[in-house]
């Protein structure tokens, strides 16, 4: 943080609360946590390699605001990676922000996750793409993965029926994707489906303070998803199977974070496959058709994915052709339509809905006049 530059007011404390800070910076209130530590250890290895951390886990660092009346919580240097075995940095070749994510090489994600990057080029592969492996200069058995940086699927949270039409598809498709190779993810949970969301932020957010400009000064405001499409991507693949061509899709383990997948069982085998699409239909039940109103018309597909006897549930290329289907019913201004939480109240929706007309014929006209 250059002190010099003119900042908001906020960003500033009163001489007693500056001081006050001043003391917790020297009490090591700020100090690297026992896990910040080892990415400090790996720093040197990685700018060698051509990835920069952060400020905050470089050689020498001490707190920018050290001296200063400025609140630590807007200096960029003191936020703390959110997961111990990822952290943020920046590609030096392009400055592009990365995610860098420690796995053990005897593991199967490592294995799983570059197969699916394999197919990089093919449009319906929704796997998050391995951009380079490295050998962890801490623990030669262990190997860090570097992903493109993604934020939730959800954050900014979805606006329009349209954002969920566009999500629904993409992940249905990423889907039949890994199941048409062979991969059976078994632990979908919006934990792990992200996005890449650079087309809503073109000036870039923080990578751990996301709802904040890269210097954790300002609001980091989102374009709308209407006019700048994302990506959706899976990720997290620890847990994770690829089957050899002709092989069973049985299994057996009580794993991943979805613990509604009725056939779960540490000893009866169970299809990988049917259970993965189990899973997915309860992030779309769970997350928009219970969340949102104007999402009715995904009910025949979340109860073709939540059948509890998996063989009746269809494969996932068969569901991405339902779903098409579906959308062939909608009105043509579907897309458009506001969505609205079912937990607001009939004032309240009637007001947003206004709202929302009202800056869509704003947005129209602009388009028309542009």
């Amino acid at each position: 943080m250059n002190p010099q530059k003119k900042l908001p007011d906020y960003v500033y404390l009163t001489p007693e609360a500056a001081q006050r800070q001043a003391e917790r910076t020297r009490q090591g209130f700020y100090n690297l946590l026992p896990d910040e530590l080892l990415w400090h250890r790996r720093q040197h290895f990685l700018q060698e390699h051509g990835y920069l951390l952060r400020p905050r886990y470089r050689k020498g660092w001490k707190p920018s605001w050290e001296g200063t009346n400025i609140a630590p919580a807007f200096c960029e240097d003191s936020i703390v990676t959110s997961r111990p075995q990822v952290i943020d940095a920046t590609r030096t070749e392009d400055n592009a922000l990365v995610s860098i994510k420690t796995v053990s090489r005897k593991d199967q994600e490592l294995h799983v996750a570059q197969f699916l990057s394999s197919f990089k080029k093919t449009d319906k592969n929704h796997c998050v793409e391995v951009l380079d492996v490295l050998t962890d200069p801490l623990d030669t058995e262990r190997a860090l993965m570097v992903m493109p940086y993604l934020r939730p699927y959800n954050n900014p949270e979805f606006v329009t029926v349209g954002d969920v039409m566009d999500f629904v598809h993409q992940m249905l498709e990423g889907l039949a994707f890994m199941h048409d190779h062979r991969v059976a993810h078994r632990d979908i949970a919006p934990p792990n489906v992200m996005m890449d969301a650079k087309a809503l932020y073109p000036s870039g957010h923080h990578p751990v303070k996301m709802d904040y400009t890269p210097d954790a000064v300002y609001d980091a405001i989102p374009l709308s998803r209407a006019e700048h499409p994302v990506r959706y991507y899976y990720v997290d693949f620890g847990i994770s199977v690829h089957f050899p061509e002709n092989s069973s899709t049985m299994v057996v383990g009580n794993v991943g974070r979805d613990d509604e997948v009725p056939e779960l069982s540490s000893t009866v085998p169970y299809d990988a496959f049917k259970a993965d699409i189990y899973a997915l239909g309860n992030l779309f039940d769970k997350e928009l058709e219970r969340r949102y109103h104007r999402l009715e018309f995904l009910r025949p597909l979340i109860d073709s994915m939540k059948q509890r006897q998996p063989e009746l549930r269809l494969p996932a290329a068969d569901l991405v052709v339902l779903y098409d289907q579906i959308l062939t019913t909608l009105s043509k201004n579907a897309p458009r339509w506001r969505l609205s939480l079912k937990s607001e109240g009939p004032l309240e929706r009637m007001l947003n809905d206004t709202v929302a007309v009202a800056w869509n014929g704003i947005s129209n006209m602009k388009r028309y006049v542009g």
